[in-house]
């Protein structure tokens, strides 16, 4: 892949072998950033895991950088009212299936409650490639609706292992304090490691790294 002139540019204003502690790897993402937008700042963390194994769950962020998710819930009755109460854009059940299955996506993130997952399941094609299919291991299943708004927001944010082994997780904007970019990797990096399957062997994080948008990767140091 060949990149551009400013790229590069920033690419020669650090070791890329080199490994940096999490502070001044977070200093050099954010001095190299060349983009004429507030970027963003991803963690990407590689571990070792078979190919049966996974990493996921959601957690809360300390320090939030967005702005308000729209949230679609998918219900009936007395969960659709408690979902309009909490705050929920979008509230509806077979309505809203077949506005979906029309193209329409204008939302961030869809809960439902247990009993409409039959009507839901049939998006799997549709919602399942943009990461946007309630999932009980998401906590985007559930009857406690108004307890799910809630938690998604404070700024809740799945994090999950790809097919390579590596979670990526958004934990900022370059604009961000550092102080406060640096309270949201430790805590991801710190639940990752939680997450460890009981029989995996040796180091279970393999290497750590932070880029921004449209930045270069710059390595971070194991503690």
């Amino acid at each position: 892949m060949k990149h551009g002139k400013k790229y590069r540019e920033a690419l020669g204003k650090f070791e890329k072998q080199s490994y940096y502690p999490v502070v001044k790897a977070l200093e050099l993402v954010k001095e190299v950033a060349f983009a004429a937008f507030d970027e963003t700042v991803e963690l990407s963390v590689k571990l070792h895991l078979k190919k049966s194994q996974s990493v996921r769950d959601t957690v809360v962020l300390p320090h939030q950088f967005t702005g308000e998710k729209k949230i679609l819930v998918f219900a009936k009755g007395e969960k659709a009212e408690e979902a309009k109460q909490a705050g929920a854009v979008y509230v509806g059940d077979a309505d809203l299936v077949e506005k979906i299955k029309g193209g329409w996506l204008d939302f961030d993130v869809a809960v439902a409650t247990p009993d409409m997952m039959k009507d839901v399941g049939r998006l799997g094609p549709i919602l399942g490639r943009r990461g946007l299919m309630p999932n009980p291991k998401t906590q985007t299943v559930s009857f406690d609706i108004k307890g799910a708004i809630a938690e998604l927001k404070k700024g809740r944010v799945e994090y999950r292992s790809d097919k390579t082994g590596v979670v990526h997780v958004t934990v900022g904007k370059v604009a961000m304090d550092s102080v406060q970019m640096v309270e949201n990797i430790d805590l991801i990096i710190g639940e990752v490691e939680k997450k460890r399957p009981s029989d995996a062997k040796g180091e279970f994080i393999k290497s750590i790294a932070l880029a921004s948008t449209m930045g270069p990767g710059v390595k971070v140091a194991l503690r």
